[in-house]
């Protein structure tokens, strides 16, 4: 027997209340922008309804959804990859010793995490933001666990020559 369109929103509509929150901690995790997480949700719930016939077995809905959402948050990295932006404050010198070194730390980091590939942020925030283990994040990007390992080492050595390639060195302090 058919579907009507009835029970197809409203089965939708169930599954989709009761990943929401979620959704948005995923996004959130690898845009890092919560206005932009909750656009990226949206439209990965435009893009699940659109598609909503080729999920065969609704258990699967967390899973089949959580990689529209991954996909979603690649795209607009790599959108917003596109459009580049010129950061001024490596143009603004301290004259006194640094008592925030902890807090520059952290920028470096954040400024180097948003020169990542998207793949890369997606592998990082996967790992790191919503602490999956590696089987989780293979089985999210449906890839081989060797081979999502292996994304997220190399993930995290582009990260670290990023930041150490913008540090100042301690010689220049």
């Amino acid at each position: 027997m058919a579907e009507t369109e009835a029970q197809r929103a409203a089965a939708f509509g169930a599954l989709a209340d009761q990943h929401l929150i979620a959704s948005y901690r995923l996004a959130n995790a690898i845009l890092g922008n919560e206005a932009e997480s909750q656009d990226a949700v949206h439209d990965a719930f435009v893009n699940a309804w659109q598609r909503w016939d080729s999920l065969r077995d609704r258990a699967k809905f967390e899973h089949w959804f959580d990689r529209i959402v991954v996909n979603v948050c690649r795209d607009r990295l790599r959108r917003a990859a596109r459009r580049p932006m010129t950061d001024i404050s490596t143009q603004i010198t301290l004259s006194t010793p640094d008592a925030t070194a902890e807090v520059h730390r952290r920028l470096l980091v954040e400024q180097a995490f948003a020169r990542l590939k998207a793949d890369d942020v997606v592998q990082l925030a996967l790992r790191f933001f919503v602490d999956l283990e590696i089987e989780d994040i293979a089985r999210l990007l449906d890839v081989p666990t060797p081979t999502a390992k292996t994304r997220l080492r190399s993930a995290r050595l582009r990260l670290r020559e990023l930041v150490e390639r913008q540090e100042p060195s301690e010689a220049a302090r």
